[in-house]
């Protein structure tokens, strides 16, 4: 049972700090042991390097990623360095010149790419082992192991120990910020004006997850289950919704003299509320590793036309404000429907795993989330 709670996706996430910490001790532990009992030369490297590749990435696609270009960067230094060290009666300054040449070429050569820390490491490694041009080959080869060693076993135990996917940690992202935009929207509809300090607080950590969730495609990518295009493309969804609702909870409250005509239309808030719903059904189809098939209706809004131009204001002006707020509720359900198309689409994004432990948590079965308020909707 403890084995099967250890690989459980929803437990990792939820104490992925406790267990970040956990890895990196473990880690760190393991390298220590390593160099003590084969009493390896210049052992220090080994548990910075450790440390360094699995410092604060939790998931494992982030340390597959930094600790790949680690290791790229690690090797070429390493070999280049050597190779300097090699070259028979070498005047003076001339290997220094040559690392120098050489670091200055690679920072040119990725100046744009997502690829600097390996230069990063390639630039460490090669002064590592060139140090001031007169160094023993020998200390610059046991160096440069050391960097491989503690790099190597900060992958395995991120990998093996615990791991936590930054696939999962991005699906679970999504779904919150799912729920709380399925929140946000169905408490608009009963909103009160003191409520609206309280949305705008939610608002900004929404928009503060979106950017986590941002900086995950590179370790996601990296997992080989979402694609880099993929994800770009759902992010560009997510946010043009975040901008939606955050549109709407503005118009509503900033258009006093239209309230009362949006109040008026009959039907609409029922349409709201049925629209947040689906919003929170999706965020669990999500959550729970569902394949995404689920059906978000158009919102007609022809039956409410004549009522919100036919608004005016105190002062005789016409009210625009009653149409725009129709037609954010209008394209917030057409973008709800596009992300429904998006993720359905998406081959790889159900996932068995997920639902077998959803049932261990109760997030799935026995319920009907179409009849719950958002609000109410299962968390990881």
């Amino acid at each position: 049972m403890a084995r099967l709670r250890f690989r459980d996706p929803y437990f990792n996430y939820r104490y992925r700090h406790y267990l970040y910490t956990l890895r990196a001790t473990i880690a760190l532990s393991v390298t220590f042991c390593i160099v003590s009992v084969f009493n390896i030369p210049h052992s220090i490297w080994a548990p910075v390097s450790t440390l360094m590749v699995m410092g604060n990435l939790p998931h494992v696609g982030g340390v597959l990623d930094k600790g790949g270009q680690r290791l790229i960067g690690t090797a070429l230094g390493g070999l280049l360095g050597v190779a300097l060290l090699l070259i028979p009666s070498a005047p003076p300054g001339t290997i220094q010149v040559l690392t120098l040449a050489a670091i200055a070429v690679a920072l040119h050569a990725t100046f744009t790419s997502r690829y600097g820390y390996s230069v990063l490491m390639f630039g460490i490694t090669i002064l590592m082992v060139t140090g001031d041009g007169n160094q023993d080959l020998t200390i610059a080869l046991w160096r440069a192991f050391d960097v491989l060693l503690g790099t190597s076993i900060g992958i395995l135990i991120t990998i093996i120990v615990l791991p936590q996917k930054a696939t999962d940690l991005f699906r679970f992202m999504l779904a919150d910020n799912l729920d709380r935009l399925a929140s946000l929207y169905y408490a608009h509809t009963l909103a009160t004006e003191a409520d609206h300090d309280q949305a705008l607080e939610e608002m900004k950590k929404t928009t503060t997850q979106l950017i986590q969730q941002r900086s995950l495609v590179d370790a996601v990518h990296k997992e080989g289950r979402l694609r880099r295009g993929e994800l770009n493309s759902l992010l560009s969804l997510e946010r043009r919704m975040i901008s939606t609702v955050e549109l709407l909870l503005e118009t509503h409250w900033d258009t006093r003299n239209g309230h009362e005509i949006i109040e008026s239309l009959e039907g609409l808030r029922i349409d709201q509320q049925q629209l947040a719903r689906s919003l929170s059904m999706l965020a669990h189809q999500v959550r729970t590793g569902q394949q995404i098939d689920m059906n978000i209706a158009a919102l007609d809004l022809q039956r409410y036309v004549n009522r919100a131009f036919s608004g005016r204001s105190s002062s005789g002006r016409a009210l625009f404000s009653p149409s725009g707020y129709l037609w954010l509720n209008r394209e917030l359900a057409r973008q709800a429907r596009a992300l429904v198309g998006y993720l359905g689409n998406i081959q790889r994004l159900p996932s068995s795993r997920l639902r077998k432990r959803a049932n261990r948590h109760h997030l799935v079965g026995g319920r009907r989330l179409s009849d719950e308020r958002p609000a109410d909707s299962a968390q990881p």
